[in-house]
């Protein structure tokens, strides 16, 4: 094959995407027959498609099935190089991005797309006994913490350590937690059912926390209702009103007074944005995120552009949630408004569409709420199975959710259950 030369035409304006998610790469993408050249900076080489990241770290697919090359997405895209590495600044005098390898990348425009991080409240020091779930790393990570938890009760000969091994604590009761609180019961009554001889998975304890007053807080009240009842036959122990206000190596402390001793804690409550306020030396509010104007400007920068997660925006008067979708809009917008802007034009403000809510609770059980259509049980997991299945990457990556999901279903067996 002959080597493909660089393709970015001297003289374009150049934009630079920090971020490779969702909202990045939808950026670029919608560039892609615009006349400008798309530098695309992440310090991974991979889209990670987190949505099913908690499959991953329950064992149900491989970290392979949810993340795909950002150099194969966009490769056909001949005025888009990617870049991977860590930004580290911004001189908005130069117009530069820095990273950590020593690259000093120019840009005409900049489009903040960096994401968030877990965030324990304030205890930073928490993060290593619950760790959260953001990047294939955690997921492994994760899934690593579950199965060893199995493994530890099956060698252990006291029954207060066996007890602790098999107690799992999800902390956050949105739908990241519900969805790991439902896989995690799912697989110490289905796929590990017949693994062990000195212990029965079954008898694992999986308990989800949530400080506020009820699940999926972002649902409508019956879908939420329905999930609590929906964890609690698959023998989830579910605690609201109970916020955590001590975690270490042998568990955590609740509000209440509480505690609850557990080796495998995972965090699904709270985020944190990147440091990317700060490199360009203005606030963000209390979680980091930057606010932006009704254009996903950054205040004082006709230039300057925040989405997803890291922005701190409204639409219709509301904010803008901080998932996929949003993310996608807000970055084909900006794409739009750069096209325009070029052209001497003025956009629209940006408006967001809400496409709805979807959680999967576990086994052929799963929430929707689109607009007034209300969707449970059965019915509500094969749309949300199908939905994130089109929504996934690449037809390989389709066809192997797919028959993975098949399979899991016919034979209750996860394939995944490596401990690294």
């Amino acid at each position: 094959m002959t080597k493909r030369a660089n393709t970015l035409t001297s003289g374009r304006p150049t934009v630079v995407i920090l971020g490779g998610g969702f909202g990045g790469l939808e950026a670029a993408r919608s560039l892609a027959q615009s006349p400008v050249n798309v530098i695309l900076v992440d310090k991974k080489n991979h889209h990670c498609f987190q949505p099913l990241l908690y499959q991953v770290a329950t064992a149900s697919l491989s970290p392979a099935d949810v993340a795909w090359p950002i150099r194969s997405i966009i490769a056909g895209q001949e005025n888009a190089a990617v870049i991977m590495g860590k930004a580290i600044g911004i001189d908005m005098t130069s117009r530069t991005v820095s990273t950590s390898s020593g690259q000093c990348i120019p840009f005409d425009y900049l489009i903040l797309a960096t994401g968030v991080t877990s965030s324990h409240f304030g205890h930073p020091e928490w993060a290593k006994y619950a760790p959260g779930l953001k990047t294939i790393q955690d997921a492994t990570l994760i899934r690593g913490r579950i199965l060893s938890s199995f493994e530890r009760a099956e060698r252990s000969s006291e029954d207060v350590e066996k007890d602790k091994a098999l107690t799992f604590v999800v902390v956050g009761g949105g739908p990241t937690g519900v969805e790991l609180a439902g896989s995690i019961a799912d697989i110490a009554h289905n796929a590990l059912a017949r693994d062990f001889r000195n212990i029965n998975p079954a008898s694992a304890k999986v308990i989800i926390v949530e400080a506020g007053a009820r699940l999926l807080a972002s649902f409508p009240k019956g879908l939420s209702a329905y999930a609590r009842r929906a964890l609690s036959c698959m023998g989830v122990e579910v605690l609201t009103n109970a916020a955590v206000t001590g975690c270490d190596e042998n568990g955590v402390i609740l509000s209440n007074g509480r505690r609850i001793a557990s080796e495998c804690i995972i965090w699904a409550a709270g985020v944190q944005a990147s440091p990317a306020a700060s490199w360009i030396g203005v606030k963000g509010d209390r979680a980091g995120r930057i606010t932006v104007d009704e254009h996903l400007r950054v205040p004082g920068f006709h230039n300057v552009f925040a989405i997803g997660d890291i922005a701190c925006s409204n639409s219709n008067g509301r904010p803008v949630p901080g998932l996929a979708p949003a993310a996608k809009q807000m970055g084909h917008y900006v794409a739009c408004y750069i096209v325009q802007d070029l052209a001497g034009g003025l956009a629209k403000p940006f408006k967001y569409r809400h496409q709805g809510d979807l959680a999967t609770i576990g086994r052929k059980s799963a929430v929707v709420s689109l607009g007034r259509l209300r969707i449970k049980g059965l019915l509500g997991w094969l749309f949300w199975s199908a939905a994130h299945i089109y929504f996934l990457i690449g037809a390989r990556n389709r066809a192997v959710v797919a028959l993975n999901w098949i399979w899991e279903y016919v034979t209750f067996q996860r394939g995944a259950r490596l401990i690294n």
